[in-house]
């Protein structure tokens, strides 16, 4: 009788989401440094795109107050409306920089690249949130999306022990250091004016 051995198993989803965690930044430095080169931005894709980028660093700012990261689960302030509002922020800021570079197929390519690496992500960071949070985190994901958010805020059982009445803790926000974010935008869109200024 002939036996057939089993083909061997391609890699898992939670070694690809390794892996890709492992690539987002140097994944990232390389693209933006593609996306400097290649960009051919306008005053009107400049003054289109700032805003949505500036948005998204607003976002990014709003969460960082209220995380307080492995320690409790943020459930107020932005993430009442999404569970990712850092990657939702980011998402707007890579939105916003691929507007303002006026290139559409390297704004797509920046925008795909954005959500083949973080969407495994941040179905990883939810498998690790609720190991450590449990039924908190089961009851504020029944109502918060995953990424893009919902008008309406999750609202946390009373028993919970999620942060729902938490306020914006600016103590957080030096932290995280999200000014960095903000002074790496308007690096970003000087360049991109200095680039318009000197083409002319």
């Amino acid at each position: 009788m002939t036996t057939h051995s089993k083909p061997s198993n391609p890699l898992s989803i939670t070694a690809w989401r390794s892996r890709l965690q492992r690539w987002r930044v140097p994944l990232g430095f390389v693209t933006s440094l593609a996306y400097l080169f290649l960009s051919r931005p306008s005053w009107a894709s400049v003054l289109l795109g700032f805003p949505v980028a500036a948005l998204g660093v607003g976002i990014r700012g709003w969460a960082s107050g209220h995380l307080r990261k492995n320690l409790e689960l943020a459930t107020s302030g932005p993430y009442a409306y999404t569970r990712n509002p850092l990657y939702f922020g980011s998402f707007l800021l890579m939105v916003g920089c691929a507007i303002g570079g006026g290139s559409w197929w390297v704004g797509t390519a920046l925008v795909s690249l954005f959500l083949l690496i973080y969407w495994p992500v941040m179905q990883a960071e939810a498998a690790h949130i609720e190991t450590l949070f449990g039924a908190d985190y089961r009851n504020w994901a029944s109502q918060a999306p995953l990424f893009l958010p919902r008008l309406a805020g999750a609202r946390t059982t009373p028993e919970s022990k999620a942060d729902s009445g938490a306020s914006f803790d600016w103590s957080q926000f030096r932290r995280h250091r999200e000014y960095r974010v903000s002074i790496g935008l308007l690096l970003v869109f000087g360049f991109l004016v200095a680039r318009i200024l000197t083409e002319r």
